[in-house]
């Protein structure tokens, strides 16, 4: 049980990758799903997080969310945590989707706040304080105005800080300001997730803890090499890194997540690109400036200087090996 800030979790840094959920003939491809899950986990990345709006969460049925937390937490052993989104913008069904998540050995949930309806910020408040208090897992609060159509202020990210279950915030505004304004106003006591690729090394070099990340799907070595330089506060190879990658950010930003990242996979690693309705795949034109962006992400061309982190981005890197480790930041 979590009775303090200083408890810890220490292992919820890093890299986290919003998995998509892979289809084939309008199923979930449970088997390219594990195979996803285990290809980032030996390449770095510190977190799974299924089930959210990567996932295509508004689409999966009941039996196939718990199949999909529970795919992921088989796949893990134990190496990294396993982050299940269950956000909804109804109370009693997120915490329905909370506990059956628990129930699936899911080692945290990420709560989206409540979209379209738009409660005031005591109604969120009082949305997360119910949540907390009928479910014995921990919450990290994502904060995505753009989709949900409300965004939280500092005092109610204060009042949630005070909840023992709620460890942190995932933050998708793209404001790196804010970074300084929570870190000053909690200290450590709230673990601080960007939740927006472009600006996350920002966010992290002005005191972040780490990222949820759309990109890493494709780019999981890429991206725990920039959280890498980011933790040890090594600005040349994180800005490096970050430049070269603005070209794919570029890139997925022309069509609506995770059309872009699906077709990626697509071609990186001959995954199946289909999408359930009402989204669809990207366009010809879109497609084309994705291959673009990441073939030239491995060849910068003769116009730009030489790095050390150019290796980076190679096609020879190498797995890293993990062992299971306690999660000693549960409840």
């Amino acid at each position: 049980m979590i009775n303090s800030r200083t408890d810890q979790p220490s292992r919820l840094r890093g890299v986290m990758t919003a998995l998509i959920t892979p289809f084939n003939n309008g199923a979930v491809d449970y088997d390219a799903l594990a195979a996803l899950a285990d290809w980032q986990i030996q390449f770095g990345i510190s977190a799974l997080v299924p089930c959210g709006t990567t996932g295509e969460a508004p689409t999966l049925a009941w039996d196939e969310r718990l199949k999909i937390i529970r795919t992921c937490v088989k796949a893990s052993r134990g190496r990294v945590p396993v982050i299940a989104g269950t956000g909804t913008n109804s109370t009693e069904l997120t915490i329905a989707h909370t506990l059956a998540a628990q129930s699936c050995c899911a080692d945290a949930a990420l709560v989206v706040t409540p979209y379209y309806n738009k409660p005031s910020q005591d109604g969120i408040v009082r949305h997360f304080e119910a949540i907390a208090g009928r479910v014995d897992l921990p919450i990290i609060v994502y904060n995505v105005p753009s989709r949900t159509g409300i965004d939280l202020s500092l005092g109610t990210l204060a009042r949630l800080a005070q909840i023992p279950s709620i460890i942190g915030l995932k933050d998708a505004t793209g404001e790196v300001r804010r970074v300084g304004e929570m870190r000053r106003a909690f200290e450590d006591r709230f673990i601080l997730l960007s939740g927006h690729d472009a600006s996350s090394h920002a966010f992290n070099l002005s005191g972040g803890d780490g990222t949820i990340s759309v990109t890493a799907n494709v780019l999981p070595h890429v991206f725990a090499a920039l959280h890498d330089a980011c933790r040890k506060h090594d600005w040349s190879t994180a800005n490096y890194i970050q430049q070269r990658l603005m070209r794919v950010y570029k890139a997925f930003d022309l069509d609506t997540n995770p059309g872009p990242i699906k077709y990626a996979l697509k071609y990186r690693r001959g995954m199946n690109d289909e999408m359930r309705l009402p989204l669809v795949p990207v366009s010809a034109e879109t497609a084309d400036r994705i291959r673009i962006a990441l073939d030239r992400l491995g060849d910068p061309g003769s116009d730009v200087p030489c790095d050390p982190a150019d290796a980076i981005f190679g096609a020879d890197e190498r797995p890293i090996e993990k062992a299971p480790q306690p999660l000693n930041w549960r409840i």
